[in-house]
């Protein structure tokens, strides 16, 4: 008998053994194109509270969804976060994602900042928002020239404005919503006016076009919120200045609001690890991630009522913004490309 009872405590000791072996070697194989270190935190925690190990791919958009496409049925990816709802629309359309039904996601997610869910789920989520504003030399612009996204093409700006490439996607996101909001003939007329606008061609990224507007070079830019808020936080002394010199406004807050843009994910198609995957999409959604965003990244929270403790966000106040589903501005993207080569905005 006694020797029965051993026998049975070591079964159940090997039984707990194995289990705690399975917990340490679950792994969630991320592919990423946010590249922010302050993300490094969000890992670390979920690793904490879970058990999951994950592996990080980093690649920027175009690298990511190149790798899943070559990698096809043998792809490890099991979560994928993308910047931007262009690009994640794109990869939707190239079969990459999975739906999700998850009555977490559902509750914390507004629906305006994920998929259409056709019945079996949502294929990508927002966690994180930006806002498209304009910074404006304060020297030499007035900021009742530049209060709407469409005064940029008016022939006061001439010669004043700075972009980065049309093509890129933040700025095909702020083009797609302006079809919903003028139609497609009006919003052909309004990139003309931009092209005839710009103090030279489009080149460089956000914060190349801040620092655009502060050297006078040029005198209005266009630039996702985040950039601007990360030169406020700045401790560099060029910064500062730079920072200084300009005035930043939240475009058509008398009519349509200003536009906003997600940072997202979704779980893989061929995710072998789909549990997991889904559940650190649902820690994404949580107050304690959502926050990091905020705080460490100066996005917004996804999540309604989650309040970042920020004071370069905290400074820019509450504003009106558009209520433009995020999934229809990214599929508007393929007419705006078109409108773009017509115009010749590059």
């Amino acid at each position: 008998m006694l020797r029965s009872l051993i026998t049975r405590i070591a079964a159940v000791a090997l039984a707990f053994g194995a289990t705690a072996v399975q917990a340490q070697d679950q792994v969630l194989n991320l592919y990423s194109a946010r590249h922010y270190q302050t993300d490094e935190a969000l890992y670390e925690n979920f690793t904490k509270a879970t058990g999951i190990r994950i592996n990080r791919v980093d690649a920027d958009d175009a690298g990511l969804l190149a790798r899943l496409q070559s990698e096809g049925r043998n792809s490890p990816a099991d979560v994928i976060l993308l910047v931007d709802a262009a690009r994640l629309w794109r990869a939707e359309t190239q079969g990459l994602f999975q739906p999700v039904k998850s009555r977490v996601l559902e509750q914390r997610i507004p629906a305006t900042l994920r998929s259409k869910d056709e019945g079996e789920g949502s294929q990508w989520f927002g966690f994180s928002t930006r806002a498209r504003v304009i910074v404006y030399d304060k020297a030499r612009v007035q900021k009742r020239d530049v209060d709407t996204y469409e005064k940029l093409a008016d022939p006061v700006n001439k010669g004043r404005l700075c972009t980065r490439s049309g093509s890129h996607p933040y700025n095909l996101s702020l083009f797609g919503a302006m079809v919903e909001h003028l139609g497609p003939q009006k919003t052909e007329t309004w990139l003309k006016g931009l092209v005839d606008n710009m103090a030279r061609a489009p080149k460089g990224g956000d914060t190349d076009q801040i620092k655009a507007v502060a050297s006078g070079e040029c005198a209005v830019a266009l630039t996702n919120s985040y950039y601007l808020a990360r030169m406020m936080r700045s401790q560099n002394p060029a910064d500062q200045a730079a920072v200084e010199r300009i005035a930043v406004v939240f475009p058509n807050q008398a009519t349509t609001g200003t536009h906003v843009n997600i940072a997202g994910g979704a779980v893989a198609r061929y995710a072998k690890n789909r549990e997991a995957a889904v559940r650190f999409l649902e820690y994404l959604s949580g107050d304690d991630a959502q926050l990091y965003f905020a705080n460490g990244n100066n996005e917004w929270p996804a999540v309604p009522g989650v309040k970042p403790r920020n004071p370069a966000l905290e400074s820019f106040g509450s504003f009106r913004t558009e209520t433009v589903p995020i999934s229809v501005i990214g599929m508007n993207q393929i007419r705006v490309q078109q409108l773009l080569d017509r115009v010749g905005y590059r």
